[in-house]
């Protein structure tokens, strides 16, 4: 168990961020941090997610003046392409028929700042996750669940009716629900 004397903030909108850190017993708050997700042509996801990451970081620190600060960004990639959060139903069920039947990439790229000792760590998970073949009314209903609208990738490996879209997963689980538990975890003891 962590036990911090400093205040714990997660800095995400995202419901399930906030699961996956009760999980682990953590008292926190949490607030967002609003900024353009900016895809760069040609950059590696390993930095992509490492610069979201860093860019919510340095946003969510300002309004913490004591504490811990959690950011985290996830993205999907399928074919060296950034797949993010569908635009429409229409675009979900692009993404979906997709990733059907093929494996993808899920990065997850954190940083946990430290305000006080302003010490930082920098991290970043990927994991493979391999689509069975999806069937049109598949997609649609789960489209129509409104479901994958707020996901890169179109899709929550967490969701009742998503899970079944996996075949099979190499890596961290937690990762692609939207933070890499273990390494997050480690960095918190280490930061402290």
């Amino acid at each position: 168990m962590i036990n911090s004397n400093l205040p714990i903030y997660l800095a995400s909108r995202s419901p399930r961020r906030k699961k996956l850190l009760k999980q682990l017993g953590i008292k926190f708050r949490a607030f967002a941090v609003d900024f353009n997700e900016e895809i760069l042509d040609g950059e590696h996801p390993v930095q992509t997610v490492k610069r979201l990451a860093e860019h919510k970081s340095r946003l969510a620190v300002v309004k913490v003046s004591k504490g811990i600060v959690i950011t985290a960004d996830t993205i999907v990639v399928l074919n060296n392409e950034i797949i993010g959060k569908p635009k429409n139903k229409k675009d979900a069920f692009n993404i979906l028929s997709r990733l059907s039947a093929k494996t993808h990439q899920v990065y997850t790229g954190f940083v946990v700042f430290n305000t006080v000792s302003k010490k930082k760590i920098l991290g970043y998970e990927k994991t493979s996750v391999t689509f069975k073949r999806l069937t049109k009314k598949e997609m649609y209903d789960y489209i129509k669940s409104g479901s994958p609208m707020d996901k890169a990738g179109a899709y929550g490996i967490q969701d009742d009716f998503g899970a079944v879209f996996v075949k099979r997963i190499n890596g961290c689980y937690y990762n692609v629900v939207g933070l890499p538990l273990a390494k997050l975890y480690k960095s918190l003891v280490d930061i402290l």
